[in-house]
């Protein structure tokens, strides 16, 4: 039966992980109000493997921009000697360089992280924070200028208020890739860049987290007969992420339909909300 379950959060995770929605604000609503009798802390390792198979649609969406940014990187550390220091960065170095100091504000999410967690239990509060997801999609769509920042353009501020956003985002119902392409848009980004960016600087967050959840899964112990399960639930992550990918990225580069998945939010914000009252 845990098959269905695998196969049911593989979705769920590869949808929400990417479209603006907010995958741990959806997984806590599904929990806590519909009580699916998934024990999170018990599959702590298919967690780490749900998150592999978002970051795996990633990698494939973007394996010639990550090739270029590593590429480029090494070139650039193995010839830093011969470099002249007036010479501009390469944008793929810059991207790297600029990643890195966006990643750094989640410390931020660690030092706040019993916080954080209570509230997922929070049912109320995490439709209350769909609400301002919805509202963060539909005004940087409709009302914030498009700018022309690029690799080439974009500013440590930048990265570090981006990063900042990012790291607020670890609230449940404030979607990470929403929070992180609207305040983009607000620095002037490029919409197509504020949305690889936004995807790009997830992989170093991913990462991180994951390793921190490896350790837990170890420590609290790895069900072997479970594994099979995790593995198909994994695919459906990857498969639907990197559909989803695409899909976000077109939506976000046009004007207009970005900001309708704020509807969504707004509904199911509400609904949440009363649900949150009723039961």
């Amino acid at each position: 039966m845990f098959i269905i379950m695998a196969i049911f959060l593989g979705i769920v995770q590869g949808i929400t992980e990417f479209i603006p929605i907010s995958s741990s604000g959806h997984l806590a609503i599904l929990q806590n109000i519909f009580s699916l009798g998934y024990d999170e802390e018990a599959h702590m390792f298919f967690n780490v493997l749900l998150h592999l198979g978002t970051l795996t649609s990633i990698c494939l969406v973007y394996k010639q921009e990550l090739k270029g940014m590593i590429s480029d990187t090494l070139d650039h550390i193995r010839n830093r000697d011969e470099i002249d220091s007036d010479e501009p960065l390469k944008p793929n170095v810059r991207m790297v360089i600029f990643i890195l100091a966006a990643t750094v504000p989640l410390i931020l999410g660690l030092i706040f992280r019993r916080q954080v967690e209570r509230l997922f239990m929070n049912t109320g509060f995490i439709g209350f924070a769909l609400l301002i997801t919805g509202g963060l999609l539909f005004v940087s769509d409709r009302y914030i200028k498009t700018g022309d920042k690029k690799e080439k353009t974009i500013t440590l501020v930048d990265a570090i208020i981006v990063g900042l956003a990012q790291a607020v985002a670890v609230i449940p119902g404030l979607s990470r890739s929403g929070t992180t392409i609207a305040v983009g848009m607000t620095r002037g980004f490029n919409r197509s860049f504020a949305v690889r960016f936004s995807l790009l600087l997830s992989i170093p967050a991913v990462v991180g987290a994951g390793l921190v959840e490896l350790v837990s899964a170890f420590r609290i112990g790895i069900n072997v007969s479970m594994i099979p399960a995790y593995l198909i639930g994994m695919i459906f992550a990857a498969v639907v992420g990197y559909f989803s990918v695409q899909l976000l990225r077109r939506l976000a580069t046009q004007k207009g339909k970005f900001g309708k998945i704020a509807y969504y939010c707004w509904g199911v914000g509400v609904l949440t909300i009363l649900l949150s009252i009723v039961l």
